[in-house]
């Protein structure tokens, strides 16, 4: 009895081990488990590169790359439906149309990577509370390209100060040829310009203070401009237009007629990016590029980060979730993620832990980064919309100085007259956006069956980032069913194909394909629709194990009409083996007719993947 008492106690003493053990396992496993951070990325330029190198970095972090929309009327409606993602990123920004989303973004100014940016640069992005929920990615800058064959050619002097740019403008003009001009059709051109003949007023103490208030969310009447630093702005502007002989006919130049003047020697200066010297130097031209010289004699450059990225505030409710996007955050501001955006460009921070690396295309304008003298444009929608319609009047000779200031004073303090647009979609629930082992993205499986429907396909494949990820139970009004589908250039691809031929594009869509895209997690592979697929995963890399239809495996003499969702750059080397037919209408206005003709009804999600790690 004793021996088996023994035995018994023994018995229960190691159920209770191996339980405790169990407990304890499935607790360290659950530890492991990778945290998803969901990340809004605003081009799909970003996805190619970009993306792949910070997933890269942190394995241990499951990243879902989505590309959203560069507009932060898109984040306020995702906000205002319980859709805002862990990180946003944007180009076209401004505090100023940032402020509906502040109490709902994460305060970083606390926080290393907010401590690293040049304080001149973080002003632009501090609340009046001391806070800071965006922080500004390195620098895309803006001046004049000249031409320093021309110069030479001339025998003129290149410009060191704006009394020496006028010089250089007249003897062009003796001569036969245009100093300078600018593509003045577009918005951002007639607003960078009046900016930055201004940007030493405008990073004046005056000038900050005029833009915090501008840029306060807690005011509620909007705000004119001020008549500190203003005026003077606009009477620059008029001197600038009167010096370079602009004039109503400019206003019909868009960037390719610019760039056709420059490239055959019939101008010698325009104003755009620092990326324009390393093309034409490329071309064999001699080029250069200058600051916007000011009246006091400094030189400034115009600048526009590649992005700003703001962090969701409900990160704070989950510390592990919040760790992770900090980790997320920080790697997208380091030196190799920055010089990976820039591409061979010179890397222009405004973090001081990122090396300033300058190549020989801007030898003349180091003096004035190393000053940091690197004006971040303000860039609300009213500036972009105000400053094409006044400035595009100065230069027609319909305003001065002072009626130009009035006009755009009286513009920016009007309240927004915004008409409700219709309704074209109301989805009777949200879907899930989180991939899935056993099924993949909901929201993108929602897409992608509807999107069928519309071409009338028995099968569609679309690249992950056709769609923005936000099929939310919530009223799209038109400009935001668009904004459902990628905004750079997606295309439809028709082709009637075989068993053989499917499984082979299948596969190169899974796979990858040289000189087109190649899935880098599995938040990045493929959304199917009329099949399902069975995809192995093997440190990092995918392989097409089975093709299902209707449960049914398919044979190689079955046929398909076949629609592809992919951009051209994507898909031109399947290009090359197979004769696709494209529509007329990219995607986005074909979704928008389909869902606006009142018979777009949503198509439920099917599990269209399945993954399996062989690890």
């Amino acid at each position: 009895m004793k021996k088996k008492s023994f035995k018994n106690a023994l018995s229960f003493l190691f159920v209770i081990v191996l339980s405790v053990s169990l407990m304890f396992g499935c607790n360290k496993q659950k530890t492991k488990e990778k945290q998803t951070i969901q990340v809004y990325l605003w081009t799909t330029s970003l996805y190619e590169k970009y993306a792949p190198y910070i997933q890269s970095q942190l394995p241990d972090v499951n990243i879902e790359f989505v590309v959203g929309n560069n507009d932060l009327d898109f984040y306020t409606f995702l906000d205002k439906n319980g859709g805002l993602p862990d990180i946003i990123t944007n180009c076209r920004f401004s505090l100023h149309d940032a402020s509906p989303l502040k109490d709902h973004l994460l305060d970083l100014s606390t926080t290393n990577v907010a401590g690293a940016v040049y304080n001149s640069y973080l002003n632009n992005f501090m609340n009046q509370d001391g806070s800071v929920n965006w922080l500004p990615v390195c620098a895309d800058a803006h001046g004049f390209v000249v031409n320093e064959d021309l110069f030479e050619q001339y025998n003129i002097p290149l410009p060191t100060d704006y009394d020496s740019f006028v010089n250089a403008c007249k003897k062009f003009e003796e001569a036969g040829v245009r100093g300078f001009v600018a593509d003045y059709m577009y918005d951002y051109t007639c607003m960078e310009t009046l900016q930055g003949l201004s940007a030493d007023e405008l990073s004046s103490s005056a000038g900050r203070k005029w833009r915090t208030v501008y840029s306060d969310p807690e005011n509620t009447d909007k705000a004119g401009l001020d008549e500190t630093v203003w005026p003077g702005a606009f009477e620059r502007l008029e001197q600038f237009i009167q010096d370079t002989k602009l004039s109503k006919d400019d206003l019909a130049l868009n960037y390719d007629a610019v760039m056709d003047m420059f490239q055959n020697g019939k101008v010698a200066m325009y104003f755009g990016s620092s990326a324009g010297v390393k093309v034409y130097q490329e071309q064999g031209i001699n080029t250069t590029f200058l600051p916007f010289f000011e009246e006091n004699g400094e030189g400034w450059l115009m600048t526009t980060p590649y992005f700003q990225v703001a962090l969701n505030k409900d990160l704070e409710k989950d510390e592990d979730r919040r760790s992770a996007a900090m980790k997320v955050l920080n790697t997208m501001l380091s030196a190799d993620a920055q010089n990976i955006i820039v591409d061979g460009q010179d890397t222009l921070s405004y973090s001081q832990d990122v090396p300033l690396v300058l190549t020989d295309y801007l030898k003349d304008v180091k003096n004035v980064v190393e000053e940091n003298h690197m004006y971040i444009r303000i860039a609300s929608n009213d500036f972009f919309s105000i400053s094409k319609d006044v400035v595009s009047k100065m230069i027609a000779g319909e305003y001065g100085a002072q009626e130009a200031y009035e006009d755009f004073n009286t513009q920016l303090k009007q309240e927004d007259t915004n008409e409700e647009e219709n309704i074209v979609l109301s989805p009777a629930k949200s879907y899930s956006s989180t991939f899935a082992c056993d099924g993949g993205n909901e929201t993108y499986s929602v897409m992608a069956n509807t999107l069928r429907n519309c071409y009338q396909s028995n099968v569609l494949i679309a690249i992950v980032n056709s769609f923005t990820d936000n099929v939310l139970q919530a009223e799209y009004t038109e400009k935001m069913a668009r904004y459902m589908i990628m905004p750079n250039d997606l295309a439809a691809y028709h082709k009637q194909v075989n068993g053989i031929e499917l499984t082979e594009i299948v596969k190169c869509f899974v796979e990858g394909i040289e000189g087109g895209f190649v899935p880098f997690n599995q938040g990045s592979l493929p959304v199917f629709s009329g099949i399902s697929v069975e995809v192995k995963e093997e440190n990092g890399c995918y392989t097409l194990a089975k093709i299902m239809k209707d449960g049914k495996s398919i044979n190689d003499n079955d046929t398909f009409t076949l629609t592809c969702l992919a951009t051209e750059k994507n898909m031109a080397p399947l290009l090359n083996d197979y004769m696709f037919t494209t529509d007329e209408n990219g995607v986005r206005q074909t979704w928008l007719d389909y869902v606006s003709s009142g018979n777009g009804n949503l198509v439920e999600p099917e599990k269209y993947i399945t993954v399996r790690n062989e690890k």
